[in-house]
């Protein structure tokens, strides 16, 4: 017997042994190739990544600092994403207590009545469980469900960065409106003038009914385009409120231009910034989670040890009924080692390890596709910035054609037709100026959501 329980205990420690790689701990990623966003980069950033920028920081027109803070605290898709959080929160806990034992309170009697003699009983006991499970499932559950927090830790600020960055673009949009509303308005009016000086001269036959029929034209499209506007800067402040979770109003913002976005130049720009990404860190989330799996799986593979006992009062002993009751106890302890489990557990386990590989080529997929927003993003802001200068220069350029036309119109020395081409060229330019502009703080704000620095 002492022989046995040496062997037992020499077989113990070789199962131990041979299970320590159950316990090794997940070795997140931490670097990202500096290539993969597609330019050089300051080779001192590479090391370290700079900490990203608060959008306070970023966004500095007041009244958008208001609307993003109400979106904070009343979008409901990031509340939800709250819960999200504090759900995984409580599992984690479960998923660490899972180790304890359970005690149950089972008190159970019996009345029986034979050949009119009655018989009572009684047990009052507490009863123990502790399965422990196989070597490293708990610690390896417990750790997976850690990573599972991670990741919702993480859908979280990508739901926030999302809402600050949708909560800009609204009001980017809604001064874009603004602007566009102002162009069209002083054009209205301009022409609206054209158009009565072209009807007194059509009265003095110096001209022909076409050419105040091809302006009044022009006119009603412009009134038409006003309409338009008015509506969608309607439909944007409805968004808006929809984002905030608000009945419709009117929502404040200052003049197109007031607050400029700050640049950023992409020799300041760090591959190792993509870490900020909630998406990348998510993907190193999920693999940790794999990689917990796929221990979980492999422990499966060793003895699980169970105990149970009991502990109370009965007056049952083996049959007969003792008034008063006894103390009854047991104990039981058990070693299960699989053999033969119809191949699930070798199933289970590469399963787990093809989850694992999957895991791993999605992180790759994920910092790809992030490299290629942050390059994305900033070939759209170079060339908004390129083009701004152009659309400037047209919009003098132009108006300056359409004033000299007019004069010469007025002057017998131009026609109807050259103003008008003047007039809605000029319009055009002012469009695609104020669009570029637009185009221009959107690529700032997806270059901004691509480095991940909205987040905070």
């Amino acid at each position: 017997m002492r022989k046995l329980s040496v062997l037992l205990g020499i077989g113990l420690l070789c199962l131990l042994a041979t299970s320590c790689g159950l316990y090794d701990e997940y070795k997140p990623n931490t670097q990202i190739p500096p290539d993969v966003i597609g330019f050089n980069t300051d080779s001192s950033l590479i090391a370290n990544a700079p900490a990203p920028l608060s959008w306070r920081d970023f966004f500095i027109d007041p009244l958008l600092q208001q609307l993003i803070d109400t979106a904070l605290v009343r979008n409901t898709d990031l509340n939800s994403a709250r819960i999200a959080i504090e759900q995984s929160e409580i599992s984690l806990q479960m998923a660490k207590k899972a180790i304890l034992p359970s005690l149950f309170f089972s008190p159970s009697g019996t009345i029986a009545n034979f050949n009119g003699n009655t018989s009572k009983t009684y047990n009052v006991p507490l009863q123990a469980n502790w399965d422990m499970g196989s070597i490293g499932s708990y610690t390896n559950k417990k750790r997976a469900s850690n990573a599972v927090l991670l990741q919702t830790k993480a859908r979280e600020e990508a739901v926030r960065a999302n809402l600050i960055s949708t909560v800009a673009q609204q009001y980017c949009l809604l001064q874009l409106l603004d602007r566009q509303l102002e162009i069209l308005t002083q054009t209205d009016s301009l022409w609206g003038i054209s158009l009565e000086a072209q009807k007194v001269l059509w009265e003095n036959g110096m001209v022909y009914s076409t050419a105040v029929n091809q302006l009044e034209s022009s006119c009603l499209s412009v009134k038409t385009q006003i309409v338009d506007v008015k509506r969608n800067i309607h439909g944007v402040e409805n968004a808006i409120c929809r984002i905030l979770a608000l009945p419709p109003q009117h929502i404040e913002r200052n003049r197109w231009g007031s607050f400029i976005m700050p640049q950023i130049a992409s020799e300041n720009i760090s591959a190792q910034m993509l870490l900020y990404r909630p998406d990348i860190r998510l993907a190193d989330y999920a693999m940790e989670e794999a990689f917990y799996n796929m221990q979980k799986a492999r422990s499966a593979f060793y003895p699980g040890l169970s105990l149970s006992g009991t502990l109370g009062w009965t007056n049952s002993a083996g049959g007969a009924v003792i008034n008063p009751g006894k103390i009854l106890s047991s104990i039981v302890g058990s070693i299960t080692q699989p053999i033969f489990a119809r191949g699930q557990l070798k199933g289970n386990l590469e399963i787990a390890k093809l989850t694992q590989e999957n895991m791993r080529n999605k992180y790759v997929q994920t910092v790809i596709d992030a490299g290629n927003q942050v390059n994305e993003a900033m070939a759209d802001c170079q060339a908004a910035s390129q083009k701004y200068g152009y659309y400037h220069r047209q919009v003098e350029v132009l108006h300056d054609a359409y004033n000299g036309t007019h004069e010469l119109m007025d002057n017998g020395k131009a026609n109807y037709i050259e103003v008008l081409t003047a007039q809605e060229s000029l319009l055009s330019a002012q469009l695609n100026e104020a669009m570029n502009m637009y185009d221009a703080a959107t690529g700032i704000i997806a270059l901004y959501i691509a480095l991940g620095g909205a987040t905070k």
